[in-house]
């Protein structure tokens, strides 16, 4: 008894499955396909050096960032874009820190 399966039938389905599986989770927001204008630079950013007694003036709106300390690292994310987050850097990628939390170790 040596029957011969057709199988386009498994192969359409199993593409079908991944392509209904992709497009559900972009859809619902847990997939996010990065565009290189999604990209925040570092040069976008500039530090305000405040100097006591010393004004300075920032703008009134609010920047469409917002920035959390997550695991003693700041963390920002962007309001305008759903899903868009990053580690603010410097020049070496060095991650900057928090204060106010403890920061991580590396175990020996």
């Amino acid at each position: 008894m040596s029957e011969e399966r057709n199988a386009i039938p498994l192969i359409l389905t199993g593409v079908g499955s991944i392509i209904v599986t992709v497009g559900s989770l972009w859809y619902y927001g847990y997939l996010h396909f990065a565009k290189p204008e999604d990209a925040l630079l570092l040069s976008d950013f500039t530090m305000l050096k405040t100097l006591p007694g010393e004004d300075y003036k920032v703008a009134l709106s609010p920047a469409p960032q917002v920035a959390q300390c997550i695991d003693g690292v700041l963390v920002l994310f962007d309001t305008q874009q759903k899903g868009l987050s990053g580690v603010l850097v410097d020049r070496k990628k060095q991650a900057v820190r928090c204060m106010g939390q403890d920061t991580p170790r590396q175990e020996k």
